[in-house]
């Protein structure tokens, strides 16, 4: 499959040459199964739905049948007549599943379930991106500024001791210029809220050929990240875990930052280079850190983070809120009436890139 720019008529005379397969165009991510579905069956992987989620599900289509497998014999003996699955199989499960053509998974990291045969596989793959970036970030703002006006440092220690002393050391972030690593999801949602709510200056990286929002000032190749990095006062890592990307905030980067810079770490602990980020902020090689994900999860007692010098960590909870599952569950919803209809899904993976 090429990367060319194709009309919308020749990828759906494409599809329609076609009806067994989806026709993928990578460079786009669409993907659309055409002719329709006679029938959609689709069984849970892992994921529960309350009856009313399962009926909002199967009145996408006209033949819709939801199973919501609560055992392992019953997903195995559904496996073969599915065409759909919520949530991530394995490899054992996809070898038994032998019409399936969607999965749908209810996360929005890819960096745990795409192994090589459902990589080379025909089935579409499809995620939950941009459905927990509100949220998360939330949580990224609320890190900053809990390390720029001293609330980790100064008051929240003060509280059980019931003391009043007020801290002078602080810092505006009003102004200052961000650099985001993946300018997703999380990444555009966290570069939104600082520039209109702080007046903040946005960098950015990103490997996907994108339009540059009005509000980024810059958005380059990832290649360009090292040169971002030193006009940052604060550097969020937003992007994916992939190969690419693995330990891609490594010392190198770290010792490139302002020492009065914060890094905001928020998409996947394995990007980061752990070692190095500990001794930036033991050494003073930055200002600070907030962290919603690490390496391990949970990260243990006696790692050394928990005694780094102002570090806010939360337990890759950012993306949790009421409002999460209702757009989970519109996007499911969404994709259901596409796929029974005919129509592009939405948020397609490029499962070779992994994101």
């Amino acid at each position: 499959m090429t990367d060319e720019l194709l009309s919308r008529r020749v990828l759906l005379s494409a599809a329609a040459a076609a009806p067994a397969v989806p026709a993928l165009l990578a460079s786009d991510r669409i993907a659309i199964f055409s002719p329709p579905p006679e029938r959609v069956r689709i069984a849970t992987v892992a994921f529960a739905l309350t009856p009313a989620e399962v009926r909002q599900i199967e009145s996408q289509g006209k033949n819709v049948q939801l199973t919501v497998t609560e055992s392992a014999d019953r997903l195995n003996r559904l496996l073969p007549e599915v065409d759909v699955v919520f949530g991530a199989i394995a490899p054992e499960m996809l070898s038994r599943a032998k019409n399936l053509r969607w999965m749908q998974h209810t996360e929005a990291g890819m960096d745990t379930v795409l192994f090589p045969e459902l990589v080379k596989s025909p089935v579409v793959v499809t995620n939950m991106s941009r459905m927990f970036a509100p949220a998360i970030s939330e949580t990224a703002i609320t890190m900053l500024l809990a390390l720029t006006r001293g609330l980790n440092k100064y008051y929240i220690p003060q509280f059980p001791q019931k003391k009043y002393f007020s801290e002078r050391n602080l810092v505006e972030v009003d102004g200052m210029t961000m650099g985001v690593a993946g300018m997703g999801g999380l990444g555009s949602a966290t570069a939104t809220r600082a520039h209109y709510g702080f007046n903040m200056r946005i960098l950015a990286t990103d490997a996907k050929p994108m339009v540059k929002p009005i509000f980024v000032d810059a958005l380059r190749e990832p290649e360009w990240l090292g040169e971002m990095v030193p006009q940052v006062d604060v550097l969020v890592n937003a992007a994916p875990l992939t190969r690419q990307s693995a330990r891609m905030f490594d010392e190198k980067i770290f010792r490139a930052m302002k020492k009065t810079a914060y890094f905001l770490s928020i998409s996947r602990g394995g990007v980061v280079d752990q070692d190095a980020l500990v001794r930036a902020l033991n050494e003073g090689w930055i200002a600070g850190a907030g962290l919603d994900v690490t390496t391990p999860e949970p990260l243990p007692p006696e790692s050394p983070l928990w005694n780094c010098p102002n570090t806010v960590i939360t337990c890759h909870s950012a993306g949790w809120s009421p409002q999460r599952r209702i757009r989970q569950m519109s996007l499911i919803a969404e994709n259901v009436r596409r796929y029974a209809g005919g129509l592009p899904l939405m948020n397609v993976v490029d499962k070779v890139r992994g994101y």
